[in-house]
C-alpha cells in the first residue's frame, strides 16, 4: 500500500465525458490496459462517467451503462441492469481506496436510474477486490452479444451487486442483450 499522496480527502465527481486520452492519463499508453484484449470481445462505451482528480490529473474512473438482460426464464425475466465498466485507478495511487470511492459514486447515481442491480465483468485476480466492495460472483455462464449477431459465453468473471435494499438476484441463466460494457 502506498503512502497517501492526497493533501485532502479525494472526492469522486461526475465527468462530462471520458476519452482514450483520459484513460491513458490514468493507466498509461500500454496496448492492453485492462488485461482483457485476449478475450477477443467488442465492448460498449459507457454513457455516464465518474472520476477522481489529483491536482490536474485524472487518477480514477468508473463508467455506467443501462443494459437489457434476461435472468432465468427469458420469457418472464427480461429486465435491465446498470453495467459498470472501465474501472481504472492509476497504478501509482492504488491501495488508497480510490476504486471504492469512484465505484460508490457510480453506484449512487445508478440507484437513481431504476434497475435493481449493477453488473460487471472482471479478470479473476480482481474478484477479491470487488467482493470486498460488496459484489457477488455469479455461478452461471453469462451470454453476451458480439458483432455479426454472434452470442458468446463471457470468458471473464461476472459479478453483481444490489442497488436497492429489497433487490434479490434471481437464479438461472443470464443473457445480456447487447455487447458487454
Amino acid at each position: 500500500m502506498s503512502e497517501n499522496q492526497f493533501s485532502a480527502a479525494p472526492t469522486a465527481i461526475r465527468l462530462p465525458g471520458y476519452t482514450k486520452a483520459d484513460q491513458q492519463e490514468i493507466l498509461g499508453t500500454g496496448d492492453d490496459p485492462f488485461g482483457v484484449d485476449g478475450a477477443g470481445l467488442t465492448w460498449l462505451p459507457k454513457d455516464e462517467h465518474f472520476g477522481i482528480r489529483h491536482g490536474d490529473r485524472l487518477v480514477a474512473h468508473a463508467g455506467l451503462l443501462r443494459l437489457p438482460v434476461a435472468i432465468g426464464n427469458a420469457e418472464t425475466a427480461e429486465t435491465e441492469v446498470m453495467g459498470v465498466g472501465g474501472v481504472a485507478v492509476a497504478p501509482d495511487l492504488r491501495g488508497q481506496g480510490l476504486a471504492r470511492l469512484v465505484i460508490t459514486a457510480a453506484l449512487d447515481h445508478a440507484r437513481t436510474m431504476g434497475p435493481q442491480h449493477a453488473l460487471l465483468f472482471c479478470r479473476p485476480p480482481l474478484v477479491p477486490l470487488y467482493q470486498h466492495l460488496g459484489w457477488h460472483p455469479l455461478d452461471t455462464d453469462v451470454l453476451v452479444e458480439q458483432p455479426e449477431s454472434r452470442v458468446v459465453t463471457m470468458p471473464l468473471r461476472t459479478m453483481v451487486t444490489p442497488l436497492h435494499d429489497n433487490a434479490h438476484w434471481p437464479s438461472g441463466s443470464v443473457r445480456l442483450f447487447s455487447l458487454p460494457m
